[in-house]
């Protein structure tokens, strides 16, 4: 029996050595049907569980969902804008991330929570990498009825959504654009366009020899 072909890992082309999860996590869309385990699932939530937040707040707060429980798949799956959904569904792990918009200690609003979220993603993305899954992080989500389907109490709001699981098939995504960008390069800015030195946009001798 041939087994189909998967696309593979796009390491990264650095210019400088970085640690090798780091280099190998890209964000495919095609996914196996292969469920993740849940050893590493757990992983996953404590590498974000140590993450590091302003005043250790820990504000985010994440809503999963495995394939096989049909029920809260499809209510989070529904809080995806209709792009995502299309791929998303061949996921076996979905969720929700949300953050508390206030300090638990003190109440006054908490300007970094989303950047901590952004921590304990990073935190749970190179884990990930390194168990041999992949995670597609989504901007498009309907906040508003992810807060209403989800029960996101007030004080909290959703802000991201995650697929989480075993790179697939890209052949078996259902639109061109999504295959075509399974098989793109992968690119990033060079460094002078966002390492300055002493001041915004002034150049930095950092990286030249």
């Amino acid at each position: 029996m041939n087994t189909p072909a998967i696309t593979p890992p796009k390491t990264a082309d650095t210019q400088h050595p970085i640690l090798d999860c780091l280099a190998q996590r890209w964000s495919p869309r095609a996914f196996a049907e292969r469920p993740v385990e849940p050893d590493k699932l757990r992983q996953l939530f404590e590498a974000a569980r140590w993450a590091a937040s302003a005043f250790n707040e820990q504000p985010w707060r994440f809503v999963v969902a495995t394939k096989d429980q049909p029920e809260p798949f499809a209510r989070v799956l529904g809080c995806l804008v209709e792009a995502n959904q299309s791929w998303a569904k061949h996921a076996p792990v979905l969720m929700i991330n949300c953050v508390s918009e206030v300090f638990a200690r003190n109440g006054k609003a908490n300007r970094c929570t989303e950047h901590d979220l952004g921590l304990a993603m990073g935190n749970l993305s190179a884990q990930a990498t390194a168990l041999g899954l992949v995670v597609h992080q989504m901007a498009g989500i309907d906040q508003e009825k992810a807060k209403a389907d989800l029960g996101i109490p007030s004080g909290f709001h959703a802000f991201s959504a995650v697929a989480i699981g075993y790179q697939g098939e890209a052949s078996k995504l259902e639109e061109d654009w999504q295959r075509d960008a399974e098989a793109a390069e992968r690119s990033r800015n060079a460094f002078d366009a966002f390492v300055f030195g002493g001041a915004f946009d002034q150049p930095t001798d950092l990286f030249r020899d």
